[in-house]
This record gives C-alpha cells, structure tokens and sequence, in this order.
C-alpha cells in the first residue's frame, strides 16, 4: 500500500529539480500523477518513463489552468491534490531591478500559485476532499540580499497559503507550505543545465559553501523536499493546515560565531 493510493494530484514544474522528485516520489507511492511544465520534452519524457501523464501549464496563464485540469479530470475523472512547485529565481539588488523582471517573477511565482489555487480547489472539493501544497521558501520567513523579487513573492505564497488553509477548510481540504532553503537543483546549480559542465563538482562546491552557513554542512537535496510534500499530501499531517514548514539544514535557526 503506498501512501497515496488512488489520488490524482497535478504537480506544477515536474520536468527537473524538486517537482520532478516529487512526481517520482508520487507515483511510487501510487498516486497518478499529471506531470505539468512549460519544458515540454523534458516533462513528457520523464511522464512517459514514469507512466504518468504530462500537459503544458505556464502557471501565469489563465487558460493553461482550465486546460491542465480539463486534461487531469479527462485522464484520471478527478483531482485530489495539488502541489504548487513551479518558480523562478532572479538575482539582482533591489534598486537596480526593471519592473519587466519583477513583474516575471511575480506572474510566475506568486499569480501561479494563486490561479492553481483558485482552478484546482473546486476539483478537490468536488472529490471530497484533499490537499495542496504550495513551494515558498527559506526567504518568505526572512530577507535575503540580491534576491528581492524572489523573496516578495515567497512572502506572498505564504501569506496565500493560510489565507486558502482557513477558507478551504470547510471544503475538506489542507493547504500547506513547504519553505526550502538552498537546495541542489537548476535553481541553484546551473551546471545541471550544461552537458559539458561537471554538475557533480559544483555540487560538492556549493557543499563546502552551504556547510559555512547551513549547520548541517551542505545544501539540501531535492529528494529530501519531495519527502516533506508526500508527508503534506499524505493522511500522516491530516490534522496540519496552513502551516509553513521550513526544510533548510537548521539555516533559519541563526548563525554560529565560534
């Protein structure tokens, strides 16, 4: 028996880094998972090996909500969850950022999260009852230089995620957030991207730089956040709602002066 056994849950941004672990980690837990992203060869192809299902979702389009979950309810008749993963990161200090990139950041990060909210809820409710997950991060419980786009809408997904926790509830459904610090994706380790590059390397790189921050001494692995959202999808936190929960290394925690 896995842990989830029956449900449909749509994952946004499954094909790499944390959405694609998370699809892996669904569906081996028997969930049938729709894989959706704009990374159209990479998300069929890691459906296809996973038999799963795959549809194209830019999360800041309207439309492409109604046709995700059109196609979610024509392949599997329902929706039982959600999990809101898809993002973008930008570096660049606050004063010196165009109101071009900030807007990007925004549609992607923040508007995503609330028209996946706002689609999928009323499929949920229709089955009865489920669960959504919404990715914010590290920094929407604190600030962090150079990534100030980034970090407004972190805040803003948190502060959806109770607002949807409290007016869902009624519906039979859990809204909760999962607050990663730096963790080894594309995101963070852009060798991952280059076939040339050496994505192992900078992986231990960014090793040593995170074990001067982090006081578990390296950065996070997607799989480890995929176990955090099987546990916020799963019946295991059926009595949690509208909770962050920050899955950082004990980085939150505070700095070591000795």
């Amino acid at each position: 028996m896995g842990k989830l056994d029956g449900r449909v849950v749509i994952v946004t941004g499954a094909a790499r880094g944390q959405g694609e672990q998370e699809a892996r980690l669904f569906a081996a837990e028997g969930a049938r998972v729709v894989l959706t992203d704009v990374l159209d060869d990479r998300g069929e192809a890691v459906a296809k090996e996973l038999g799963q299902s795959y549809v194209r979702l830019d999360v800041g389009r309207e439309d492409d909500w109604t046709a995700a979950v059109a196609h979610a309810k024509e392949a599997y008749g329902r929706v039982d969850g959600l999990v809101n993963n898809a993002g973008i990161l930008r570096f660049n200090a606050l004063v010196d950022t165009p109101l071009e990139e900030f807007m990007r950041v925004v549609q992607v990060n923040q508007v995503g999260c609330f028209l996946g909210i706002r689609a999928v809820a009323p499929e949920i409710a229709a089955a009865g009852g489920g669960t959504i997950v919404n990715t914010a991060s590290y920094t929407a419980l604190t600030g962090m230089a150079a990534v100030g786009a980034y970090t407004a809408t972190k805040h803003a997904v948190l502060g959806l995620t109770r607002v949807a926790a409290i007016e869902l509830a009624p519906e039979g459904i859990r809204v909760n957030a999962v607050c990663p610090g730096a963790v080894d994706t594309p995101m963070a380790n852009p060798a991952q991207l280059d076939p040339r590059a050496d994505a192992g390397e900078m992986s231990r790189a960014l090793d040593e730089v995170y074990g001067r921050l982090v006081p578990l001494g390296r950065i996070g692995r997607p799989e480890e956040v995929a176990r955090l959202a099987l546990f916020l999808t799963s019946e295991d936190s059926s009595y949690i709602t509208g909770q962050p929960f920050v899955i950082d290394g004990g980085w939150l925690a505070g700095v070591s002066v000795l």
